[in-house]
């Protein structure tokens, strides 16, 4: 066979021309091959190329080495976030539970012990889908500790009398929610306790729930914390004795895992969590793999090019021509869709406000300063009678014409739902019950708020929303009032109104988080900024809504914006 340099010619003989492909015609990698004898002449890498093989293997593990480590770095501080998340949640229960329990332990010190009255007051808070299982009234200061009056299932602490004796003996002497485990009884359950400090009569009121026998959590599919398994412990232990509730299988629990120490009453919870799965995406979780994959090709196709890149200059700056085209081709498509998106949004929110009597009103939806996906945003001013005024705005979570289609099918529903019935707690009801009658991927925060022109008044309740500002003169303040879970969190939802007076010539500024919210900063600075640019200044709806547009919702701001301004005009 004769000998080939390190070019690839064959010594004694020219180079032979390619027949069929050439290297432009079979991409960037092709080499021309010449046959003899039918078999391939094959091609013998240079040092050159040798070199840049082994230099880009070296470049490869490197990156991938520091891929996987940032990945797993990432990955703890994210199931870590995620275990604080979790304990915030545990930890906002505990008004939830006190707040009947408390108000049971006053009325039964005001009515010394009254079992009527106490029944009366217990009944909607107990029973199968309700708050508590059983609830029960029990006497302080007593050596035989037992229930004087019992609303629901009877209490498992009521037959194990050595616990109750040193559980109310230990609640006697706090001021706070008390909480007790019935773990190894043959009905576990979790008990919660209060009674009022310096109390003349001396009552307790004790809560019980039952737990699941085998612990196993029916909570495991929420679709907030779906990404993770967890194991919740009473008090400081890790013990599997001392085990609440837990969506794992196996114990004891292996792998990557974060634990937050809770507070809970006069106790605390340890929460352990383990990850599903990557919680940064699988796409990072595959990275390293895909790095050494791509960059083995790589190294391979720049070992296979490093004998060839002198030829291919010429055909480098003629693609340069091309990838210039195809960027202003990119750009020009760039700009049509962003039109496209902005021209659909506005398509989906109301084509002009109603005439109201008494009322001048003015909105306005800004779109996100980058990026060509629609937002989420919408607002709509409903005249309910001749004297009412309905305001609903509101922000689905993400982006995209998924989030747009969510917001036009949540609007559409607000108004349906209100045509019904005008008052803004039975409206989210109704829509919350709606999201949450089948599965979703989503959230929304909504604001309702019902305006009575007669009396002055507004009633408003929120599903997670930023209050409105009300401004008076040259004064402003956020309305304060209840904030609900966001529609589509939690099932069967509480929406509590929040009824307020307003001052006459008054103006009402309802908007979404893209006006207020910074990546750079905290909410209570955009809030603050908010305020100082709407006050003092005494505008027109529409001036107030242009001000606010041009000083607020700048070329720099990273989402969509609503505003709807509401001026009283006596």
């Amino acid at each position: 066979m004769p000998a080939m340099s390190s070019r690839g010619e064959v010594a004694g003989r020219k180079p032979a021309r390619a027949e069929g492909p050439t290297a432009r015609g079979a991409g960037w990698g092709a080499l021309p091959l010449a046959r003899e004898g039918g078999s391939l002449w094959r091609w013998r890498p240079s040092r050159v190329a040798t070199a840049a093989f082994a230099l880009g293997l070296i470049v490869t593990a490197a990156f991938a080495l520091t891929s996987l480590r940032l990945y797993d770095r990432n990955e703890s501080r994210l199931l870590h976030l995620r275990a604080r998340e979790v304990g915030s949640v545990i930890t906002a229960v505990v008004p939830s539970i006190q707040t009947p329990l408390a108000s049971a332990a006053e009325l039964a010190d005001a009515t010394g012990g009254d079992q009527g009255r106490f029944r009366a007051f217990m009944a909607p808070y107990v029973g199968p889908g309700r708050q508590f299982a059983s609830v029960s009234l029990w006497r302080l200061a007593t050596s035989r500790p037992a229930p004087t009056v019992v609303v629901g299932a009877r209490p498992v602490l009521a037959s194990l009398r050595s616990q109750a004796r040193a559980f109310f003996a230990h609640a006697e002497r706090s001021q706070q929610l008390n909480v007790t485990g019935i773990l190894s009884a043959p009905r576990p359950s979790l008990g919660f306790e209060f009674s009022t400090p310096g109390a003349k009569h001396g009552f307790a009121v004790y809560a019980e729930n039952p737990l699941p026998k085998d612990r196993r959590s029916t909570l495991a599919r929420n679709s907030a914390f779906s990404d993770l398994n967890y194991a919740l412990y009473l008090g400081h232990s890790r013990r599997k004795a001392d085990l609440v509730v837990t969506s794992l299988h196996h114990f004891p629990i292996s792998g990557r895992q974060a634990s937050a120490v809770t507070p809970f009453g006069d106790t605390v919870f340890t929460l352990i969590v383990t990850p599903n799965g990557p919680l940064g995406g699988s796409f990072f979780a595959s990275l390293p793999w895909i790095i050494v994959a791509v960059g083995a090709v790589i190294s391979l196709a720049a070992a296979l090019m490093t004998d060839r890149l002198a030829r291919r200059r010429q055909y480098a700056e003629q693609l340069t021509g091309v990838l210039d085209r195809v960027a202003a081709e990119n750009h020009e498509l760039y700009t049509e869709q962003r039109g496209i998106a902005q021209t659909l949004q506005h398509a989906l929110l109301p084509d002009a406000l109603p005439q109201l009597r008494g009322l001048r009103v003015s909105a306005r939806y800004i779109p996100a300063a980058s990026g060509i996906d629609v937002g989420g945003d919408w607002y709509d001013v409903v005249a309910a009678d001749d004297r009412r005024v309905l305001l609903v705005i509101g922000d689905v979570s993400g982006h995209g014409l998924h989030s747009a289609t969510t917001m036009a099918l949540l609007r559409h529903a607000t108004l349906a739902y209100a045509a019904e019935e005008y008052r803004p707690a039975a409206v989210l009801a109704k829509l919350s019950d709606f999201v949450n009658s089948e599965e979703h991927d989503y959230f929304a925060t909504v604001l309702c708020a019902l305006i009575d022109l007669e009396s002055h008044t507004i009633t408003m309740a929120s599903a997670g929303h930023i209050a409105p500002l009300l401004i008076n003169g040259d004064q402003g303040e956020y309305v304060k009032f209840d904030v609900n879970v966001p529609i589509g969190v939690m099932r069967d939802a509480d929406f509590r109104e929040t009824t307020v007076s307003v001052p006459p010539n008054s103006t009402l500024v309802a908007f979404t988080d893209g006006l207020v919210e910074r990546r750079t900063e905290i909410l209570d600075t955009g809030l603050a900024r908010l305020r100082d640019t709407a006050t003092g200044r005494r505008l027109a709806p529409d001036d107030l809504v242009e001000t606010l547009t041009r000083d607020l919702a700048s070329k720099d701001h990273n989402d969509d914006t609503a505003i709807v301004v509401i001026q009283w005009e006596s």
